[in-house]
């Protein structure tokens, strides 16, 4: 299908700043073509106007502008396009409604009630892609054997595709939809996205919907059940909106598009890329498989291009833009991932993962309290970098063109206001000298009087940077932001980061690939010959792909064989059709099986190919896939769970007819040296070095230039820097051997470029025994839902790097470690590893256990290093199920005791003495020992896997830089967070002395009983300190919201960080200007056995109250976790549900979201439904319950549970009789209400906490506070818009390592 000679061919990516094209010439020939993307003075569409000139240039014909385009002499083209995701970002697709399930019209507003940026108090969400919202009266839900429910007999029983019965309780009224549809109609809104729960496995409520939507005259109807057909209503709705949403915008630009052709290109083959890699015909392409579109393409040309099928050798494809840099992986195989979130709409559908970060060549540059940082802030292409010459500020470009590594002379002259100038280096120069010498003051005033360890290092810190040095130091630090993508992308799934190749392409990645792969240990680094225009290239190279996929649920074993292989069989011959209607032969098509599975019990489903694992007596007929997950699984997460069964989410068919081109044309080999065209000066660690600059399209095949030395081309410059070696090879690619770094000594003084790497180091350790423990564990609580940290300790037990930032651990572990320090002291030896979780001990709560392990150095006797993990164990005994009892009086009722217990003595575990320690919760009275000791016994292994790995990665920084060095810049680590919260301090210092005088503030509030928590800040202006005092808090409660010390800390901590309101590492430096003052035996700091898990997750949210009321940040948020759990002897389930967030000086506060102390994601109502004996009958936000003000607090939810057997609810609430506190006027948010509604008629208040078993049919309604308002409503008339931001303002991140971090940090 792809051979059509005699004509042209086109691969055309179209991007936000440039369109790139690649043309096949009759004659064999190549050709590469760049334009701006927009340019409407001189043609109206990029990819028209691209074919056009080619067309003209090679034929000599002349092909009028103003006409369009002679189709005769076009074989194909093929489009890879950003059009779906820049209408996404700019929130400009088509006005669209929304239909759903009654008593679910805020689903898609609420989505997982995680908020994106932890410590921003204006919790910003990207606003729903629908306008209006209509509520179907239907409802389906999944039949239970079981079920003791009564109920009247259901309208009808029937089978969904995935095999399962289920119950139609309420049929579709389409009188009144259609009523409603009109309405809708008759306001403009043609667009309709419909999602109705359980439509995945049962969709004619879906169906019967869109046949009227289109009858009545919508131009645009999405259903879920056919966009992506997979549980999750949430995921599948945000999905179904961005079809509804987008495609009628991509619609429209290929009318656009075709409409500059004869014939509107009827008759020639048009194919677009899709987010997964592979072309689908023009008419085929839709909104929600366009977001990847333009990325997608340099996936499948680095993949095609650099992998060798004979060494098999993984490559990391490495794309750095203007705005950011795409990092994916290639293994012989395209890794998809089949949900993720592109500015901040989730998508379910299968997209290549390519994981994005905000560090590109237009990311700026500053220098905050001391440390170099880079991004995520971007220049944009208006104005730009600075020496684009139009008023734009310092970015990493600006840094290379300082270093000179990049030439103005080469580049053309398209910049300035007239867009007729060259790069401006002295523009660039003029910036970097005014930062220098703001650095340069930093150094040498004051507050460069850093301490590390204790000592005074001031004096030996380096006094003045040139300017060379400070670009330098900002291109380190942007290299270092790089790697941790590029290590959590390989890391997670058990791959060793060194053992890859480095694909480069993308304007930018050419200056910077030689840095990174030395970083990451990398020896090869590869760049293509067209790697400025790969992403085209790659369009050229790939195959059009029809995916099909449905739902199932069967278990694989034998008896289901015949079911699946059946459906397979049916699944593969509908692409196999398709892609033969498409013109494509037998012989070209290919189709490959992939089942979604995953142990039964578990979240952590694998999409697996059985490819390398063929067929057997005991398998189905598309290959042996038990055995593909269970190495995959072995790979991934360390384990298998050999006893467990293997269920089938979905089946999925992926067919491709092979079309992409083969590359023949060959660079011929020179027979002379390579010579360079001129000599310049380039920047290194050594200094100014002489460096010869070449041409790539003069240079022979075979040769070798050694660095330091520049290649540049039409589209790109890439840097050869010392003690590396390129070469051209036959196909006129670069290939470079990467050297090792001549080691540059690195001393004990501050070097603050050092200071942002170390930065990176630390969090990188942090972040590497996360996913150790992640892969290694078997709870669901830490396996999936990360309720876990990590962190590392200097010697004192000081807290230096902390990952992820789940803010009730904040602070909270140094505690433990520093009290393991006074406790065991100069016991400990190597081979030891403690385990701890008393509150005296700095415990949270009982759950959480703390693993700690002692790093020690040959040659000295105390510990150099601590590293440790804290990991939520679902169980560890106590009155009740999941060691939450609601009405705990004593920590024993909690669960298990450990103060500083030897987990690990001289390497050996001590398996039977923490078994014994699990199991001796049964003595007292009520009471039961572990109920799950096997998890707890592997998660307790995996965490001391990961402190493992992490006392490894210390040792090996240690080996680098040496004992002292690494101490000494612990030091400055901690030094720079307190000097950063010693300026936050200072600045509302003078801010209230000049309101009122006093630099002292003061706060109160009240939990539900009456307890007061009191606060008194005392600020010392001139030194940037402050006293927080707690005398006059309530005194320990007979309950269980006592909150240790560490809570309060942790809260603290929280606090300050947002407080300060820009990145900073969050160590033991933040509390360093703070002295704190607990009053014992208050609520705040209890007696050794007071019961304190209600003080975990309630109290440490009235302490962060607290506090923002003292220093007016902000109104009061819902105060409350909201926690809700239900079990029997056969199920338990535990949830934590949103509520209204506090309005602050500017912004609303939002509805429906978690706030401050937790960010729990909520289990999906499916799912909910699928598993547990309960129906969702109401999932929405409660109008009018955020406080009134000029800006108004957010709203809480209302949420329904319908029981379907028998359960003991538990409920452990607060802010039911307390209300969450507005300011400046602003009025207080409502109160949360718990009500139970009897199956017999009675209505119950159950107060804020409570045990009761419930019966069939009871329903439990929780109505969850709302957030206070702030200002006067005399200062306005109306609620205030907040300003509406556009998405591309703030970086949207995205790739599974991005919703790995989202997912940990919603815990």
């Amino acid at each position: 299908m792809a051979e059509t000679e005699g004509k042209f061919d086109f691969a055309i990516d179209r991007g936000g700043t440039f369109t790139d094209v690649f043309a096949r010439l009759p004659d064999g020939r190549e050709r590469v073509l760049k334009l701006l993307s927009r340019d409407p003075q001189n043609y109206k569409d990029a990819p028209t106007e691209g074919i056009r000139r080619v067309l003209e240039e090679e034929t000599g014909r002349v092909f009028p502008r103003d006409q369009p385009v002679d189709t005769s002499l076009i074989g194909w083209i093929r489009m890879g396009t950003t059009v779906a995701t820049n209408a996404l970002l700019e929130r400009e697709g088509e006005r669209t409604a929304l239909l759903v399930t009654l008593g679910f019209k805020d689903l898609l507003h609420i989505g997982t009630q995680a908020r994106p940026k932890l410590f921003d108090l204006e919790v910003a969400v990207p606003e729903v892609l629908y306008e209006e919202v209509i509520e179907v009266d239907e409802r389906v839900v999944l039949r239970q054997d079981g079920c003791q429910m009564p109920r009247k007999d259901p309208k009808r029983i029937v089978t969904g595709s995935t095999g399962d019965s289920l119950e139609v309780w309420r049929e579709l009224d389409l009188e009144r939809v259609e009523k409603d549809l009109r309405g809708v109609l008759s306001r403009g809104i043609t667009s309709l996205a419909v999602l109705l729960l359980h439509s995945y496995t049962w969709s004619d409520h879906e169906k019967a919907v869109g046949a009227l939507a289109r009858r009545l005259g919508f131009t645009q109807v999405s259903l879920s059940s056919e966009v992506m057909p997979m549980v999750r209503a949430v995921p599948r709705g945000y999905t179904v909106c961005a079809d509804a949403y987008l495609t009628p915008k991509i619609h429209q630009y290929l009318k656009g598009f075709t409409s500059g052709f004869k014939g509107g290109l009827k008759d020639v083959d048009v194919l677009f890329m899709q987010s997964d890699g592979g072309l689908t015909p023009m008419e085929q392409f839709c909104g929600s498989r366009a977001v990847l579109s333009g990325p997608a393409g340099g996936v499948v040309g680095y993949a095609i291009t650099s992998y060798n099928q004979m060494e098999k050798k993984p490559v990391i494809g490495f794309d750095m833009g203007g705005t950011s840099t795409d990092v994916s992986r290639y293994a012989g195989q395209y890794e998809h991932v089949f949900e993720a979130t592109t500015a901040g709409v989730t998508l379910q559908a299968p997209q290549l993962d390519i994981n994005t970060v905000a560090a590109g060549g237009g990311s700026r540059l500053f220098f905050r309290s001391g440390m170099f940082v880079v991004g995520p802030e971007s220049a944009g292409a208006h104005p730009g970098p600075a020496c684009y010459r139009k008023g734009g500020p310092l970015t990493v470009t600006d840094a290379n063109l300082a270093l000179g590594r990049l030439l103005p002379s080469f580049f053309p002259k398209i910049f300035g206001p007239g867009e007729n100038e060259p790069l401006s280096l002295e523009e660039t120069m003029n910036h970097f000298r005014h930062l220098s010498q703001e650095i340069n003051l930093f150094l040498s005033s004051k507050q460069s009087k850093v301490s590390a360890n204790g000592a005074d290092h001031s004096h030996n810190s380096k006094s003045e940077m040139s300017v060379e040095e400070v670009a330098m130091g900002f291109i380190r630090v942007a290299n270092e932001a790089m790697c941790r993508p590029i290590r959590a992308l390989t890391q997670a799934k058990g791959h060793d980061t060194s053992q890859h190749v480095l694909a480069c392409f993308g304007g930018a990645g050419g200056q910077h690939a030689c840095a990174i792969a030395r970083a990451l240990g990398m020896k090869t680094v590869f760049i293509h010959k067209y790697s400025g225009v790969l992403s085209a290239y790659g369009l050229a190279l790939a195959d059009v792909v029809e995916e099909v996929q449905e739902p199932c649920s069967l278990q694989y074993e034998q008896r289901s064989f015949s079911e699946l292989d059946r459906r397979v069989e049916q699944l593969s011959k509908r692409c196999h059709d398709t892609l033969c209607a498409r013109g494509f032969t037998s012989t070209q098509i290919t189709t490959e099986v992939f089942l979604h599975l995953r142990y039964k019990g578990t979240d952590c489903a694998l999409m697996v190919t059985a490819d390398g694992y063929p067929t057997n007596a005991k398998s189905c007929l598309a290959g042996d896939f038990r055995s593909a997950f269970t190495k995959r699984y072995l790979k991934e997460f360390g384990f298998t769970i050999p006893d467990r069964a293997i269920m089938v989410d979905d089946i999925r068919v992926r067919g491709c007819g092979k079309s992409g081109i083969k590359s023949v044309f060959k660079t011929k080999t020179g027979r002379g040296q390579a010579k360079p065209v001129t000599m310049t000066k380039c920047y290194f660690e050594e200094g100014n070095l002489d460096t010869s600059v070449y041409l790539w399209e003069e240079l022979p095949c075979g040769h070798s230039i050694q660095g330091p030395a520049i290649i540049i081309d039409k589209n790109s410059t890439i840097l050869v820097e010392p003690c590396c070696e390129a070469h051209l090879t036959e196909g006129g690619d670069v290939c470079m051997t990467v050297g090792s770094d001549p080691h540059c000594a690195l001393g004990t003084e501050l070097n603050t470029v050092q200071l942002s790497i170390f930065s990176h180091r630390f969090m990188s350790i942090a972040e590497q025994m996360g996913r150790v423990l992640q892969r290694t564990s078997i709870s669901t609580n830490i396996k999936e839902r990360l309720d876990f940290s990590c962190a590392v300790f200097g010697p004192d037990g000081g807290l230096v790097s902390n990952a992820p930032h789940i803010p009730v651990h904040l602070g909270a572990m140094q505690e433990t470690v520093q009290y393991q320090i006074r406790s065991l002291g100069k016991t400990l030896k190597e081979g030891d590893v403690i385990l701890s979780n008393h509150p005296c001990a700095g415990g949270s709560h009982l759950p959480d256990l703390t693993v700690i392990t002692p790093v020690f150095r040959k040659g000295v006797s105390s510990p150099v290093f601590f590293v440790a993990s804290r990991g939520h164990h679902a169980d560890i005994g106590g009155i009740t199920p999941g060691s939450m009892p609601p009405h705990s009086t004593s920590l024993q009722q909690e669960g298990a005791v450990f103060i500083s217990f030897k987990l690990v003595t001289g390497g050996v575990f001590q398996e039977e003495a923490v078994t014994e320690a699990l199991m001796a919760p049964a003595q007292y009275p009520d009471s039961s020992g572990t109920r799950n000791l096997h998890d707890n016994l592997s998660d307790l292994r995996a965490q001391v896997a990961a402190n493992q790995r992490g006392s490894q990665l210390v040792g090996e920084l240690i080996d680098s830089y040496g004992l002292a060095v690494v101490q000494a810049y612990m030091g400055y680590i901690q030094s720079n967070a307190e000097l950063a919260v010693r300026d936050m301090l200072r600045d509302f210092a003078r801010r209230r002395r000049q309101q009122t005088g006093s630099l002292e503030v003061e706060s109160e509030d009240f939990m539900d009983d009456g307890t007061a928590i009191r606060l008194r800040v005392q600020i010392n202006e001139e030194e940037g300190s402050a006293v927080f005092d707690f005398t006059g808090t309530g005194t320990e409660v007979w309950g269980n919201c006592n909150a240790p010390r560490a809570i309060t800390l942790s809260a603290l901590i929280y606090c300050l960080r947002c407080m300060v309101g820009q990145d900073i590492p969050l160590n033991q430096g933040c509390l360093a200007p703070i002295k704190i003052i607990i009053p014992p035996g208050s609520i705040l700091q209890p007696s050794q056995n007071a019961a304190v898990v209600g003080g975990n997750v309630l109290t440490s949210q009235r302490v962060v109250d607290v506090i923002f009321r003292a220093f007016e940040s902000c109104s009061a948020s819902q105060g409350c976790m909201n926690n809700i759990s239900f079990g029997s002897e056969s199920v338990g389930y535990y949830e934590t549900v949103a509520g209204g967030a506090g309005a602050g000086p500017g912004w609303n506060g939002r509805s429906g979201v978690h706030s401050h102390m937790t960010n729990t994601r909520i289990t999906d109502p499916e799912i909910l439904e699928k598993r547990y004996p309960v129906i969702l009958e109401h999932f929405s936000l409660r109008p009018g319950s955020g406080g009134a003000g000029k800006y108004c607090g957010g709203d809480g939810v209302v949420r329904k549970l319908l029981f379907r057997n028998k359960v003991v609810l538990s409920v452990l609430t607060e802010r039911r009789s307390t209300r969450p506190y507005g300011l400046q006027g602003g009025e207080d948010g409502a109160a949360g209400l718990n009500l139970l509604h009897r199956a017999d008629g009675r209505v119950l208040n159950l107060g804020a906490k409570t045990s009761i078993s419930l019966q069939p049919g009871d329903m439990f309604c929780l109505y969850t506070p709302g957030g206070g308002g702030y200002g006067g409503q005399e200062d306005t008339n109306s609620r205030p818009q907040t300003k509406r931001r556009r998405l591309n303002e703030s970086f949207p991140e995205r790739g599974s390592v991005f919703e790995y971090r989202m997912a940990q940090e919603g815990v």
